[in-house]
C-alpha cells in the first residue's frame, strides 16, 4: 500500500519501514501429526487394527505405515503395479502437476516380507478388481480420502498419528537409526532433489540398501505387533 503511495505522489516515505525487521515471520501451518516412537507406531497399529472398520480399510493401514509412501499413491494403487517384492508406482501418479508428470521417474517400492503378508491377505478380497484398495460401495472408486485418518482417530490418535504422518514417523525412526543414510531414506520417501540429475539418479540407485531398510523397517515396526495380517483376523465391518 505505501509503495503504491509513494510511487503516486500521495507520500514521501513509507512510515512503517523501521519496523520491519522487528515483524516475527509467518509461521506456516499444516505439518501432519506423527508418532516418533517406536512404541507409539506400534501402538497406533495395534489399537486401529482392533477398531471396527472394514478389513480392506486396516489392510490399507498396515500397507501405507510400512511403505511409508503417500497415502494418495497407496489409495489409487492398482494390481498391476506389484510384481514379487517391488512396487512400481507409475510417475504420473506422483505427487507432482500433469503438465510435469512426464517428466517424473516411476517411483520403486522394494517390499518386506511384512508388506507382502498384507497383499496376501488383501487378495482374497479385492483381487479380482483392479483397484488394490476400492471403496466398499463402489469397486471402481478407491476408498474415501479419510477412511485411514478416521480410523486412526477412532483409534485415540486423533491428533497424534496421520495417515499422511506414517511418512514422518518412518524418515524420523530410521534416519536415527541409520543416520548415513540419509539419501537412502529421501529416496524412499520419493523427495525430489532440485537437481534434475540427481532426480533420476536418486530414484534407480540404492537398490539393495533400500530393500534392506524396507525390511528392518517392517521388521521393527512389527515386532510386538499381533500375528501376521489374514483375513480370519480381520473381522468385516
Amino acid at each position: 500500500m505505501w509503495g503504491f503511495a509513494i510511487a503516486s505522489g500521495v507520500a514521501k516515505n513509507n512510515p512503517a519501514a523501521g519496523i520491519t525487521k522487528a515483524l516475527k515471520p509467518i509461521v506456516r501451518q499444516g505439518r501432519r501429526a506423527a508418532v516418533t516412537s517406536l512404541d507409539n507406531a506400534r501402538d497406533a497399529i495395534t489399537r486401529a487394527e482392533a477398531t471396527p472398520a472394514h478389513p480392506v480399510t486396516r489392510l490399507a493401514l498396515r500397507l501405507l505405515a510400512l511403505t511409508a509412501v503417500r497415502p494418495g499413491e497407496l489409495r489409487h494403487a492398482t494390481w498391476g503395479e506389484f510384481n514379487g517384492d517391488v512396487w512400481t508406482i507409475p510417475g504420473v501418479r506422483m505427487k507432482h502437476t500433469q503438465a510435469r508428470a512426464a517428466q517424473i521417474p516411476d517411483h520403486v517400492v522394494p517390499l518386506s516380507s511384512h508388506a507382502l503378508a498384507v497383499l496376501e491377505a488383501l487378495r482374497p478380497l479385492t483381487g479380482k478388481g483392479a483397484l488394490c484398495f476400492p471403496s466398499a460401495t463402489d469397486a471402481g472408486k478407491p476408498i474415501s480420502e479419510n477412511a485411514i485418518g478416521y480410523l486412526l482417530n477412532r483409534a485415540g490418535f486423533a491428533g497424534r498419528q496421520t495417515a499422511h504422518g506414517w511418512r514422518a514417523t518412518f524418515s524420523s525412526l530410521m534416519n536415527e537409526r541409520n543416520p548415513a543414510d540419509r539419501d537412502v531414506i529421501e529416496a524412499m520417501l520419493a523427495h525430489t532433489p532440485k537437481d534434475a540429475v540427481a532426480a533420476a539418479y536418486n530414484r534407480t540407485s540404492y537398490a539393495a540398501r533400500r530393500r534392506e531398510i524396507a525390511q528392518e523397517w517392517g521388521d521393527l515396526l512389527m515386532a510386538g505387533v499381533a500375528a501376521p495380517v489374514t483375513l480370519k483376523g480381520l473381522p468385516r465391518k
